[in-house]
């Protein structure tokens, strides 16, 4: 094929991560070439069969070395951020890799001329006391400096079969007698499907939303976190008390989880405070269309989906709970 007809090259900063990989999906299915940035392309081998032969290629690239990155940009017709972190370990810190690393991100699509899709999240705040919200909120300010056409895309809890969400609380269910109602559970999600948010980044790179917007992310169902943890032990057939866990309790045991190394906390400080405040979708997205529905996506439920990736949760896996059907 003649270079001029080559269809648009697309670089993704994380495609091998939990949304990443659907994101890389959807855009094969497109017919878009596809360059994956990762740390370690030697583990991203599993993303080629979504593809074609050739179609999608991979580039060493670490958000903390700008060298890394523009190489993994140059050439590229349209870049993609879907890197972020829950908690931080070693030199992986919200600073280097939220606000640090998007920065960079935005500077190497402004010099190669690309556009850029930025993952964020729902609840960014520059001004917040929260490490996770503050550096998500002065990424999309750096970006909006120097890429003010750039598409920002908030979600609220993205769920899905590698999400960290539910599965972290049904793997609580099989070890713990009880599950904790941190600050008596009445936090609202919006959780929104990982397909639905690979569905809007490729919508972006069409061309297809609106120019320097943020859009709003979030499912058909707000939910409490008691009703999050309650969907959990339902698909998963598990009974287990929900106990209420006071928010500075919580603060507390998070603070020193995240103290014991080599291990991923269950939960942090840090969550723990960004539980104080409810995240869905603001009546401000919703009256501007700048939502999955105001582009035309009907979202997934959470209760049409989850089912199907707690089964490895259940204590006969598929045959629990079958009766006289098995």
């Amino acid at each position: 094929m003649p270079l001029a007809n080559l269809p648009p090259l697309v670089t993704v900063f994380g495609g091998s991560g939990f949304v990443g990989r659907h994101v890389v999906r959807t855009l094969a299915k497109r017919g878009y070439r596809i360059r994956v940035a990762v740390r370690r392309p030697d583990l991203a081998g599993f993303l080629q069969p979504l593809g074609n032969v050739g179609q999608i290629s991979f580039a060493q690239a670490n958000l903390r070395y700008k060298e890394s990155i523009a190489k993994a940009v140059a050439g590229a017709d349209h870049v993609v951020n879907c890197v972020g972190i829950l908690f931080e370990s070693g030199r992986n810190t919200f600073d280097s890799v939220q606000e640090f690393g998007a920065r960079a991100v935005a500077e190497a699509a402004k010099n190669a001329g690309a556009t850029l899709t930025h993952i964020s999240a729902i609840g960014a705040d520059a001004q917040s006391s929260v490490g996770y919200a503050r550096t998500k909120g002065r990424a999309e300010a750096a970006i909006r400096s120097l890429l003010p056409e750039a598409v920002i895309l908030r979600p609220s809890i993205i769920f899905g079969p590698e999400d960290d969400f539910f599965n972290k609380f049904a793997g609580m269910a099989q070890k713990m007698p009880f599950l904790p109602l941190i600050g008596g559970g009445r936090t609202k999600f919006q959780p929104v499907y990982v397909e639905d948010v690979a569905e809007m980044v490729a919508e972006s790179v069409d061309g297809a939303l609106k120019s320097g917007a943020t859009y709003e992310l979030g499912g058909q169902d707000v939910m409490t976190f008691r009703d999050c943890l309650e969907a959990v032990l339902a698909a998963t057939y598990r009974q287990r008390p929900l106990v209420n866990v006071p928010f500075g309790i919580a603060s507390l045991l998070g603070t020193i989880a995240s103290m014991v190394p080599l291990i991923s906390p269950p939960l942090t400080a840090d969550q723990v405070t960004m539980l104080k405040t409810d995240n869905v979708v603001s009546g401000d997205a919703e009256k501007a269309g700048l939502t999955l529905e105001g582009v035309g996506i009907t979202p997934v439920r959470v209760a049409s989906v989850l089912p199907s990736y707690m089964v490895s949760y259940r204590t006969n896996g598929q045959f629990s709970n079958a009766g006289k059907a098995a």
